[in-house]
Parts: structure tokens; C-alpha cells; sequence
């Protein structure tokens, strides 16, 4: 009897214990899904990004009924490594960042802008005597980070496709790119309409673009792959649902948007077929 009793309680025990680990484990992923960082790459300040997406995510976090938190990085670099160790469990990256990433980390492609193809640019303050790539050579350009696609990667290569010989700067932003364009700090720089559009009206007059770059596939929004299906469910739902409302509309032109589509992988191939061999997080 007395080894039945303690073959039963070693029973209950394991038992209960089992249960408790299972609610455990059940419970961290309720609180995983509950809350997920969203990663946004700092094409801009901070606090300009804060202003722009935090209403957004607080609109789809709603609709979906997962939490989305904001955070990005002090720089473009410091994004990528951040994205590379997992710190964002689902992020806003642009073409190169994800072609890089779904393959070394897993990233999945959920949805993208709708409309949209990313544009390069090259741009020069309005009454310089920059006003074609070839005026470029000898000259020294900035560029916001290594690997930024549209606004470094895609005007390098047509510079070194021309034989145009020139010297590079990386300056964190493509803000920053503007602000030092327009300080008289470099005769040109590279960024993309995106941000060049979004620029307050009178700093946007100080510059002029003098080279427009073919359209590719925009930024992706990527789930990280510790985000199981049903959550990812939940957010195409929530991404997908802002531009069907009055509200959402009027969030989405804070940024310069008409709405989000889902995303396919496939999508990325124009990126992909570049072939373009570069680390993420240099500076």
C-alpha cells in the first residue's frame, strides 16, 4: 500500500508538474504574441519615425489584437545587426535587408506597400553646378549607410557602371544625407523619393534631384521565424485593415502611403538577380 501511495503521489507530481510547464510554456507564448517589437529602419530621426508609425501600429495592434511595440536603431548599421541577432520579432526593412535576412535568419516577408517601387536618387543643392551624374567625378558623396539599397547600393553601382571615379561618406540617415547637401558639407548625395518627398517644404527647396534610379520592390514588413503562422495571420489581417477606414487612410498619408498588400518572396527576386555581395552592419 505504502508503494502504491508513492508510486501514485510520484504520479500526481509528475503529472503537475508536466501541466505547470505546459501552462507555462503556453502562457510565454500568450505573451509572446501578445507583445512583439517592431523594428523600423532609421531612414530618419527617431523621433520623426515615432510620430509617423506609432498611430499606425496603435491602429493595427486593434485590428488584430497583437500588440505591436516600436523601436528602432540609432543608426542604419546598428538596425542591421540588431535585425541580424533577433532583437525585432518583426521589422520594416528595406530590399536588401530582407533579401540578406530571409536567407541567414529566416525572416518571412508578410506584406509591403501597395503601389509602390523604390526609387534611388541622387541629389545636389538647387544652384549648384551638379546637375549630371558625370559632373560627380573626383567629388565626394554621401550616402546614409553601407547597405542602404535604394539610397547607397543602386547610385554607386550606375556611378561605377558610368567609370565615374568618386569618393564615399556614410552619414547614419538619409536626412542627414539632405541636411549636409543643403549645409554645403558635399556636392551630392544618395537617398530615395521616399524621403526625399517627406522633407519639410522649405529644406526640400534647397535641393534638386539629378538622378532618378529604376523602380524595385519596396521595403518588406518581416516576421522574425519565432513568429508562429497564426500570429502572422493576425497581422496581415490588422496591416491589411488600415487602409479599409476613413481613420486608417489618414494614418497611412503620415507615411507617404496608400496602403499594404501581401507580400510573397518571390517578390524580391528583382533585388535578388542584382547579385549584390554585401555584410550587413559596416559602417
Amino acid at each position: 500500500m505504502k508503494a502504491l501511495i508513492q508510486f501514485l503521489a510520484i504520479a500526481y507530481i509528475t503529472c503537475f508538474l508536466g501541466s505547470l510547464n505546459a501552462y507555462a510554456a503556453e502562457t510565454n507564448q500568450v505573451k509572446q504574441a501578445k507583445t512583439l517589437v517592431f523594428g523600423v529602419v532609421p531612414q530618419q530621426s527617431s523621433s520623426k519615425l515615432a510620430r509617423k508609425w506609432l498611430p499606425v501600429l496603435k491602429f493595427i495592434s486593434q485590428e488584430s489584437g497583437v500588440e505591436l511595440q516600436f523601436a528602432t536603431a540609432p543608426d542604419i548599421p546598428t538596425f542591421e545587426k540588431r535585425l541580424a541577432q533577433g532583437q525585432y520579432d518583426i521589422a520594416y526593412m528595406n530590399p536588401y535587408h530582407y533579401v540578406v535576412l530571409s536567407n541567414e535568419v529566416g525572416f518571412k516577408a508578410l506584406v509591403h506597400e501597395q503601389d509602390k517601387k523604390i526609387e534611388g536618387i541622387i541629389v545636389a543643392t538647387k544652384n549648384s553646378k551638379i546637375n549630371k551624374l558625370d559632373d560627380l567625378s573626383s567629388q565626394t558623396i554621401a550616402f546614409p549607410a553601407p547597405a542602404s539599397f535604394a539610397a547607397t547600393l543602386i547610385p554607386k553601382a550606375n556611378l561605377v557602371q558610368r567609370d565615374i571615379s568618386f569618393n564615399s561618406e556614410y552619414v547614419d540617415s538619409h536626412d542627414n544625407v539632405y541636411r549636409n547637401i543643403a549645409a554645403g558639407r558635399f556636392v551630392a548625395g544618395g537617398g530615395i523619393k521616399a524621403t526625399f518627398n517627406a522633407l519639410p517644404d522649405y529644406f526640400r527647396e534647397q535641393l534638386k534631384i539629378i538622378w532618378t534610379s529604376q523602380g524595385y520592390t519596396p521595403h518588406a514588413i518581416a516576421t522574425h521565424p519565432r513568429v508562429n503562422d497564426d500570429i502572422r495571420e493576425k497581422l496581415l489581417n490588422g496591416f491589411l485593415a488600415v487602409k479599409k477606414s476613413a481613420k486608417g487612410e489618414k494614418l497611412l498619408n503620415a507615411l507617404q502611403m496608400k496602403g499594404f498588400i501581401a507580400a510573397n518572396d518571390k517578390a524580391w527576386d528583382d533585388v535578388r538577380n542584382l547579385n549584390i555581395q554585401l555584410v550587413l552592419g559596416q559602417n
